[in-house]
């Protein structure tokens, strides 16, 4: 991971307007009132008996945790919070603000600070949508409280 690369990209994110529209980005998606961006992305592990999964799992959230250190120098520790319940909520039909539905539908944890200049959210997270598919470490800048 090139660490310098991805604070870069959060500093990008906290300095940006946040979007009025659902879309792609330079760095990922965005949408009204969030950006995210897409830091690091593994391959697919179609062919993988998971050893493969288990290593670039490990070393995602490795990364994850040694950007939050990097992040911790500036805002403090982060908040640790689980997307579980936000994910039973939203299958359950409660109504929950984006970026956080989506999120919670494929990065189970979260790394979170509030950023006393902004006022924004800003997040890290591992994600990945089904075993096969590729992992990739997440920053997420947003206006909307978690639920």
């Amino acid at each position: 991971m090139d660490i310098a690369r991805c604070l870069a990209t959060v500093d990008l994110l906290c300095a940006r307007d946040l979007p009025a529209e659902h879309g792609r980005t330079d760095v990922g998606t965005g949408g009204p009132g969030y950006l995210v961006a897409e830091l690091q992305t593994s391959g697919d592990f179609w062919e993988d008996d998971g050893t493969e999964w288990e290593e670039t799992e490990a070393q995602y959230e490795a990364d994850r945790d040694g950007l939050t250190e990097r992040l911790a120098d500036r805002w403090g520790p982060p908040h640790r919070i689980s997307l579980a319940s936000t994910l039973e909520r939203s299958m359950d039909g409660e109504d929950i603000p984006e970026p956080w539905a989506s999120l919670s539908a494929h990065v189970p944890d979260l790394h979170l600070w509030r950023s006393p200049d902004t006022a924004r959210w800003i997040a890290l997270g591992v994600s990945q949508w089904d075993k096969e598919l590729p992992f990739q470490l997440l920053a997420v800048v947003t206006e909307t409280d978690p639920p």
